[in-house]
């Protein structure tokens, strides 16, 4: 048995990441892939009063506890299961359960800033950065949050000026020259997923050996 592939898929908060990762567990099942959200490692922020919290720049890498991330990475790759924590996106913290999730022969990290970060980047076989216009992204970001976050507009719009569009130049955007494969169009870009999921399968071949 060889080693699992690691893939790792970033871009920016709503060009469609989400969507290349659905296409791809479809595609080989549910049994065969582990899945990492960076997002699911945001720092515990309970000590801090709600007014902070909610100040805090989520869109920059000391926002995340990476290094976690990294040991559950190579558990994974040892064959061993590990305990995925649970993040609370209206109130900031971490939740008191968390998602145990087994090995399987396929890995993927899923999040803005996985690419930009070394210490993940070094463990991944193919890294993927889905490209989506400016205009589209912050039309999904800010349904995703109205919807799923109960988030207001206004709040949405400050946090894009204030944080996320600034951190999206300084890190996300440099790391898509790091990307073996870029995907205009997200998962919508057949042509791309096809590519991509011939490329596992290849691999895959090898893990089986």
């Amino acid at each position: 048995m060889g080693r699992p592939v690691v893939i790792g898929i970033a871009g920016g908060s709503g060009s469609g990441k989400t969507t290349v990762l659905r296409k791809i567990v479809e595609a080989f099942g549910p049994a065969y892939i582990a899945v990492l959200e960076h997002d699911a490692y945001y720092k515990d922020l309970s000590h801090l009063p709600f007014e902070e919290r909610v100040r805090v720049n989520f869109d920059h890498p000391d926002a995340l506890e990476t290094e976690l991330l990294r040991a559950h990475l190579d558990e994974l790759l040892a064959g061993r299961p590990i305990e995925k924590p649970v993040y609370n996106f209206t109130t900031h913290t971490r939740a008191p359960y968390t998602v145990r999730i087994e090995p399987r022969p396929v890995i993927i990290l899923e999040g803005i800033l996985v690419l930009a970060e070394p210490l993940l980047r070094e463990r991944m076989d193919i890294k993927l950065y889905v490209d989506a216009p400016d205009d589209v992204r912050l039309i999904r970001r800010i349904r995703r949050d109205m919807e799923e976050r109960g988030r207001t507009i206004e709040s949405i719009l400050e946090q894009y000026e204030r944080t996320v569009r600034p951190m999206h130049l300084e890190f996300v955007e440099p790391s898509r020259r790091l990307a073996d494969v870029i995907i205009p169009g997200g998962g919508y870009n057949q042509v791309a997923i096809d590519m991509v999921l011939a490329r596992i399968a290849a691999l895959l071949e090898t893990y089986a050996l």
